[in-house]
């Protein structure tokens, strides 16, 4: 890996991360009791699966400059680091509190926190990122994930409210 990315290595990554929430979401509301709640995390599944989607359409919009590799890659390695950063930054983290600890206490408190702390991760992942993509190399298609990234927190930040004041 050289020390720059491309919009294409972090449109993969956002891919994955988006693939992750699925997951999480889809688990969460399996999990939780309140039929609200359970709605509400299954819906942000769905939410993630379109902007999967999203992101996959960007990548495939791409200019051949946006997808210029930024080191020299024979064994396509580049792919395999990539998808590892992506499964074990965000919504993969050992939090200290698994869906299992969530199926005791059946907590929505404590599950729409943590999907608030995994969105977060996220946004400051793709921070992170944007400063090593280059204007050459699509740093615009990144700003258009952190906006997507903010607009999670936003959502859940309201739904977290809604739901304390019932």
């Amino acid at each position: 890996m050289g020390d720059q990315f491309n919009a294409e290595e972090v449109l993969k990554m956002a891919e994955q991360i988006e693939r992750n929430g699925q997951e999480f979401y889809r688990n969460a509301s399996n999990v939780i009791d309140d039929f609200e709640v359970s709605k509400l995390l299954s819906d942000l599944a769905e939410w993630e699966k379109g902007h999967e989607a999203l992101f996959a359409s960007m990548r495939m919009e791409l200019t051949e400059e946006e997808k210029t590799q930024t080191a020299i890659d024979p064994y396509c390695e580049a792919a395999l680091y990539l998808k590892a950063m992506a499964d074990n930054h965000v919504f993969k983290q050992e939090t200290g509190e698994s869906l299992a600890k969530f199926e005791e206490d059946k907590n929505t408190e404590k599950i729409i926190d943590l999907a608030i702390q995994f969105e977060k991760d996220s946004l400051l992942f793709f921070l992170g990122l944007e400063r090593m993509v280059s204007h050459r190399l699509g740093k615009e298609k990144v700003y258009g994930i952190i906006d997507e990234e903010i607009g999670h927190i936003a959502y859940l930040e309201k739904q977290r409210n809604r739901l304390n004041s019932r």
